[in-house]
């Protein structure tokens, strides 16, 4: 199937005004893979969100800053010796666990620290005997990484009974220490946020007139939050239709994700303006299917990934291929962040409380960049460090 797309500004509002779609509350409910939420019958009604569109075009306008100084911590303990840190991950196919994981081993040979990370796979199974294998291997630390702690909790409680520190990356919904499941901290931005400003982008994008599709993995809690509050800030503007919510896990995202984008291509045709997914991993599976549809990379539908910004995004975004827009994870700071909040629970201190600014990376404002952190955090906790 062959759709002829303009991506010209003009043309390209007119062409998104002249498919609007009206949001009822219908929209948000039972439109999971496989059911219909009413989104192939023609549908009339007010045109746009005025209000809700000023309001995320300015926020938009704020997150595609570049030039963000450092906002996090300049005071802390002096690094400790001699530690040793597990990075158990959730797949290392994930481009966001691989930046943290990476980001953990950087900052952990400036402490002179060891790092071992284990690769639980992406299933149940494997991430359990990842833990287990961590667990015995009696670290200083361990990294839960991007995984839910309640899927390990005997191994959590080992851990915990032998005085192995937990920290967690994207492990619960929240930001900052943990009790159930206990966690000394879990490193991440705040989720509300990013869920956000993805959905403003889209209303931002479309002058508040859009056919959404989401993609999301539900076997993940927190890429099940991400996109339950994606779908509540899309429902803040009535011209928003999210015609599907398709849930594909991750570790399927390869065999899967081409084949579900060429049924919704089918499905929907130009009715579908735009795609957000929990993780940008999914444009790049999606790829082929809308290059054999003949889709053009510079879109429609446009995509914007709400999670991680790893460097084959921001390739994708740069080249207009496939992916309008990103918010990436600062992933390499989340690492340095990881050991340093270490460092603060082996020296007996609090966690620092920094969460990460969220930021919107566009052709605009990332031509040539592979990564987003803000700048100066290296030299940051160096310094804490005395190092």
């Amino acid at each position: 199937m062959h759709r002829t797309r303009k991506a010209a500004p003009a043309v390209r509002t007119a062409r998104l005004a002249s498919c609007a779609l009206l949001a009822t509350a219908a929209a948000l409910t039972g439109c999971e893979r496989g059911s219909s939420d009413g989104a192939d019958e023609t549908a009339t009604g007010p045109s746009g969100c005025p209000a809700v569109h000023t309001r995320a075009r300015e926020a938009v306008t704020r997150a595609e800053q570049t030039d963000i100084p450092w906002g996090g911590p300049t005071g802390g303990p002096e690094a400790v010796s001699g530690k040793t840190l597990v990075f158990v991950a959730q797949t290392m196919t994930n481009p966001g666990v691989a930046g943290a994981a990476n980001g953990v081993r950087d900052a952990a040979r400036t402490m002179g620290w060891d790092v071992r990370v284990i690769d639980g796979g992406g299933t149940p199974a494997g991430i359990q005997a990842a833990m287990s294998e961590a667990v015995a291997l009696r670290p200083s630390g361990i990294v839960i990484g991007g995984f839910d702690p309640d899927s390990t909790a005997q191994q959590a409680a080992r851990a915990g009974a032998q005085g192995i520190e937990l920290i967690g990356w994207h492990a619960v919904p929240e930001p900052g220490p943990s009790r159930r499941p206990d966690l000394f901290t879990n490193v991440t931005t705040r989720v509300q946020d990013v869920a956000r400003i993805s959905a403003q982008w889209i209303i931002s994008d479309s002058d508040g007139r859009a056919g959404v599709v989401l993609i999301t993995d539900a076997s993940i809690p927190f890429a099940r939050n991400k996109s339950d509050l994606i779908r509540e800030e899309l429902a803040s503007c009535q011209g928003v239709r999210l015609l599907s919510v398709e849930n594909i896990p991750i570790p399927d995202a390869s065999s899967r994700t081409p084949r579900e984008i060429s049924s919704l291509l089918s499905r929907f045709q130009d009715r579908w303006t735009h795609s957000v997914a929990i993780n940008d991993l999914y444009f790049a599976d999606a790829a082929p299917a809308f290059r054999a549809a003949g889709e053009k990379g510079s879109g429609p539908p446009y995509n914007i990934g709400a999670g991680d910004g790893d460097p084959s995004a921001f390739q994708r975004v740069n080249n207009e291929q496939y992916q309008a827009a990103t918010v990436p994870e600062p992933l390499s700071l989340q690492g340095w962040q990881i050991v340093d909040e270490f460092n603060r629970a082996f020296s007996g201190r609090p966690d620092s409380g920094y969460v990460a600014p969220v930021h919107i990376a566009t052709a605009r404002n990332s031509e040539g960049a592979s990564t987003w952190d803000p700048s100066g955090y290296r030299e940051a906790y160096r310094k804490i460090w005395g190092k």
